[in-house]
C-alpha cells in the first residue's frame, strides 16, 4: 500500500477517485481536530472565549503565510459557499447592474448570485465559454466580449467544479484592474491544488476551502478581502463583534469571526495540515498527481469516443480531468460504478452536457485508473456508455 494512503481514514475496499468533492482528511491531522473538540468540551467557556480564539489568530497567521497575503486581511468560514454569500449579500447592487461570470460554475453559486440579482434587478452574466476550449487567447476573448458598461463585479472560478478547469485567472485580474471592475474568484479547489499567491493573484475577493486539496477537517475555509475593499463586506451573522466591547485594530476580524457559538476546531488544524503538506514535500506530489490526471486522460476519452474539453496542458488541467460521457443513464452509471465496482467518482452536469470527473490525489497509482478503465469496458458492453 502506498505509505502516505496508510494515512488516510478512507475505506481500503474503495477507489477513491473523487477527492475533488469533499477532500479527505489524514489521521495525524484529524487527531489534532479531535484534540481541540476534546479542549472545548473539557474547559467550553475557556476555549471558546479565550484560548480557542488565541489559537485562531495563528492558524490565520499560518494560513496567510502559506497563500501570501496578511494574516487580518482573510477569515476563516465553514465553506466557499459561505464566503461567497458573505460578499453576495454586502455587494451593493442597483437596477441594470450586471456581474460578470461563465457558463462554467459551480451550480450552488450561480443560484446565490442569481438570488441577489433578481431581488433588485441586477443581472447575472453567465458568459458562454465554447468548449473545447481552444487556448488562453481565445477564451478571454470569450469571456471578455460578456462585459459591458454596467459590469459591476466578475465572478469567476480559478478551477471549475463538474468540469475541473484551470482557468486564466490572473489574466482576468490584470484586465478587470484596467477597468476597474471589482474581482471575486472561487478558488474552492485551489489551495495545494495550485501554488497560490494572493499578492500575485491580486484578486479584491477571494475564497478558498482547507478542507479539499489542502486536507484539513470540513467546515474550514477562508474569505480574504483586500484591505481597501473591507468597509462594504457586512458579516452574514451580526454578532458581539459589532461595536465590541473589546474591539481589536481591525473591524473585518471582529465582524466575521465573532460568529456566535460553534465549534471552530476545524480553523485551528490548518497549521497541522500545512506542516503534514510540508512534511511530504506535497508540492512535488501535486505536480506528480497532475502529470498522472494529464497523461491519462487521452485513453479515457478514446474509451467513451469523445474529445478532451481543453487542450491536455497544465494551463488548463491540474489533478482532476473531467471525461465528457454519452449516456443513457448518467445517474444510474454513477450509482453502478460505486455499488458493483467500488469505485467512488463522481457523474456531473454542465449545460447539459455529462462528465465523468477522476481526481487523482497522492496515494492514487495508475492501478486505480485501470481499475475505472476495467468498469467502463464493461460498462460500455453492457450498453450504458455509448
Amino acid at each position: 500500500m502506498n505509505p502516505i494512503k496508510s494515512d488516510f481514514l478512507l475505506d481500503p475496499n474503495i477507489t477513491f477517485l473523487n477527492f475533488g468533492s469533499f477532500g479527505a482528511c489524514p489521521k495525524p491531522v484529524f487527531e489534532v481536530y479531535q484534540d481541540f473538540q476534546r479542549k472545548l468540551e473539557f474547559e467550553p467557556v475557556r476555549f471558546l472565549l479565550h484560548d480557542g480564539i488565541k489559537g485562531l489568530e495563528s492558524s490565520r497567521k499560518a494560513l496567510a503565510h502559506y497563500v501570501n497575503c496578511h494574516h487580518d486581511d482573510l477569515v476563516y468560514v465553514t465553506n466557499p459557499s459561505y464566503g461567497i454569500n458573505t460578499i453576495a449579500k454586502s455587494i451593493v447592487l442597483e437596477k441594470g447592474d450586471e456581474i460578470l461570470s461563465t457558463n462554467l460554475e459551480y451550480g450552488a453559486m450561480d443560484r446565490t448570485w442569481k438570488y441577489y440579482c433578481d431581488r433588485v434587478g441586477a443581472h447575472y452574466i453567465q458568459q458562454k465559454i465554447a468548449l473545447p476550449i481552444k487556448d488562453k487567447a481565445t477564451f478571454l476573448e470569450d469571456f471578455w466580449a460578456g462585459s459591458s458598461s454596467k459590469t459591476k463585479a466578475i465572478f469567476i472560478s480559478q478551477i471549475t467544479s463538474a468540469t475541473g478547469l484551470i482557468l486564466p485567472v490572473k489574466e482576468i485580474c490584470e484586465e478587470a484592474k484596467k477597468r476597474n471592475i471589482l474581482t471575486i474568484i472561487d478558488g474552492a479547489h485551489v489551495p495545494a491544488h495550485l501554488p497560490l499567491d494572493l499578492l500575485d493573484l491580486n484578486p479584491d475577493v477571494y475564497v478558498g476551502a482547507c478542507h479539499k486539496w489542502m486536507l484539513a477537517p470540513k467546515g474550514s475555509s477562508f474569505l480574504y478581502v483586500k484591505k481597501e475593499q473591507q468597509h462594504w463586506v457586512d458579516p452574514l451573522l451580526i454578532s458581539w463583534g459589532y461595536q465590541s466591547d473589546y474591539p481589536s485594530h481591525t473591524s473585518f476580524i471582529d465582524y466575521h469571526q465573532t460568529n456566535g457559538t460553534r465549534d471552530f476546531s476545524a480553523f485551528l488544524t490548518v497549521p497541522a495540515a500545512i506542516a503534514y503538506l510540508e512534511k511530504h514535500h506535497w508540492k512535488q506530489e501535486a505536480r506528480k498527481c497532475s502529470a498522472m490526471a494529464i497523461s491519462n486522460a487521452t485513453r479515457f476519452c478514446k474509451l467513451v469516443n469523445s474529445e478532451p474539453i481543453c487542450p491536455l496542458t497544465e494551463d488548463f488541467l491540474g489533478q482532476m480531468f473531467s471525461i465528457p460521457i454519452r449516456s443513457k443513464d448518467p445517474l444510474q452509471l454513477h450509482q453502478l460504478l460505486f455499488e458493483k465496482y467500488k469505485i467512488e467518482i463522481p457523474v456531473t452536469v454542465q449545460n447539459g452536457e455529462w462528465y465523468l470527473r477522476y481526481s487523482i490525489q497522492a496515494f492514487n497509482s495508475t492501478q486505480d485508473l485501470d481499475v475505472l478503465e476495467a468498469a467502463l469496458l464493461s460498462i460500455k458492453k453492457q450498453g450504458l456508455l455509448l
